[in-house]
C-alpha cells in the first residue's frame, strides 16, 4: 500500500463507473468525473480525520482504495471502508488492504476499535467479511448511525485491538501441533464453489466415518474430550465456529469460517468448540468407526495420558 497519487485517478474513475462495483454502494459514483477523482486524491494528503491509501500491485498499478474515516482519537475508533476494481477481485487485494489498514489503526494510530457497515444486498462483501470471521455488532453509537439515516438494510461489523483478525494459525499452517490444510476448492463464476478432499492424499489416513454437528444455538460450547487413537479432519462448511485445541502443554484457538480450511487432528488433542454463529455446521471425517473406549472425557486423565 502507499499514498494515493494523481496517476491513480483514471483507474479510480474506472471502478466509479463500473456498475458491478458500485451498484450496492451508498454513494452515487456514476456522476463522478475525472476532476472529482483528482480532487479526492489531493484532499487525501490531509490525514487528520481520514486516512485514504492506495492498494497497488507489484508493478505499482492502482487496484483500489482502503480507508479509515472519521478517525476519533478521543474515543479510539475509526470507520473502515474499501473499494477495489473488478480486476482486483478474487486476487487477495481486498484482504491485504483490509488487514494492513487495520494494523495501521491499532499499531500506528493507537486506536482501540475499527467498525464498518455494509448493505445486506452486497452479498459479495457479506461473504467476504463472514469468511474472514468478523463479528457483526448491534450496539452502534448514535452519532455513527446518524451518518446513515434512511439506510435500514445495513449490517455492522467491528474488530477490536487484540483480536486475531488475521487468524495467525491459518497463516502459520498449524494450531496446537495440528496441521491446517487448504481443502481443494474449484470456483465457478456466478455458480459458487466446489470443495473436495481425498483420503491418504490430503490426510494420511483412510476415512471410515463422516459425521456433522448442526442446529446448535449461538454461544453453545461442545466437545470437552480427546481421542486416544482416532484421527480426524474437522472443517466448517457453513457458519463460524471457534475451535480450541490443547495438546497438554499448549492451548491454541482457530476460527473456522471458511469451507476451504480444515484441521487435521492425528494425535491425542483435547478439543472444545464454541458456536460463534447460530446454525453453524461442523463436519468431521474420521479414521475409524465409533468406539466409546477411544474417548477421554476428563481433562486430568487426558493430561496423564499425554504425559503433560
Amino acid at each position: 500500500m502507499r499514498k494515493l497519487e494523481l496517476k491513480d485517478a483514471p483507474l479510480m474513475l474506472e471502478w466509479m463507473h463500473d456498475d458491478d462495483v458500485t451498484c450496492v454502494l451508498n454513494t452515487d459514483f456514476a456522476s463522478k468525473r475525472m476532476e472529482d477523482a483528482e480532487a479526492f486524491i489531493l484532499e487525501s494528503a490531509d490525514t487528520s480525520n481520514d486516512l485514504h491509501m492506495a492498494i497497488v500491485s507489484d508493478t505499482d498499478e492502482y487496484m483500489g482504495t482502503v480507508s479509515l474515516k472519521h478517525i476519533d482519537r478521543e474515543h479510539g475508533n475509526a470507520e473502515f471502508a474499501i473499494t477495489v476494481r473488478k480486476a482486483a477481485m478474487s486476487r487477495s487485494y481486498s484482504w491485504y488492504g483490509m488487514a494492513e489498514i487495520i494494523r495501521i489503526a491499532f499499531e500506528e494510530l493507537g486506536l482501540d476499535s475499527v467498525y464498518w457497515c455494509v448493505s445486506k444486498k452486497n452479498e459479495r462483501a457479506v461473504r467476504f467479511y463472514n469468511k474472514h470471521g468478523f463479528n457483526q455488532i448491534v450496539d452502534i453509537a448514535q452519532n455513527v448511525l446518524d451518518r446513515y439515516k434512511g439506510k435500514n438494510d445495513l449490517l455492522w461489523y467491528a474488530v477490536l485491538r487484540g483480536n486475531d483478525y488475521t487468524n495467525v494459525a491459518v497463516t502459520r499452517g498449524e494450531v496446537a501441533g495440528c496441521r491446517i490444510i487448504s481443502i481443494k476448492t474449484v470456483p465457478t463464476i456466478d455458480a459458487g464453489e466446489l470443495s473436495f478432499f481425498e483420503a491418504k492424499h490430503d490426510m494420511d489416513f483412510a476415512i471410515k466415518r463422516i459425521y456433522y454437528i448442526s442446529k446448535v444455538p449461538e454461544g453453545v460450547r461442545r466437545g470437552f474430550h480427546a481421542h486416544k487413537t482416532l484421527k480426524q479432519l474437522l472443517f466448517c462448511p457453513y457458519g463460524k465456529i471457534q475451535l480450541i485445541l490443547d495438546d497438554g502443554n499448549k492451548r491454541e484457538e482457530i476460527t473456522l469460517s471458511d469451507p476451504s480450511i480444515g484441521v487435521v487432528i492425528d494425535r491425542p488433542i483435547w478439543r472444545e468448540m464454541i458456536w460463534m454463529q447460530r446454525n453453524s455446521v461442523l463436519c468431521v471425517a474420521a479414521s475409524d468407526y465409533y468406539e466409546v473406549e477411544d474417548y477421554i472425557r476428563d481433562y486430568n486423565q487426558f493430561k496423564e495420558f499425554v504425559g503433560g
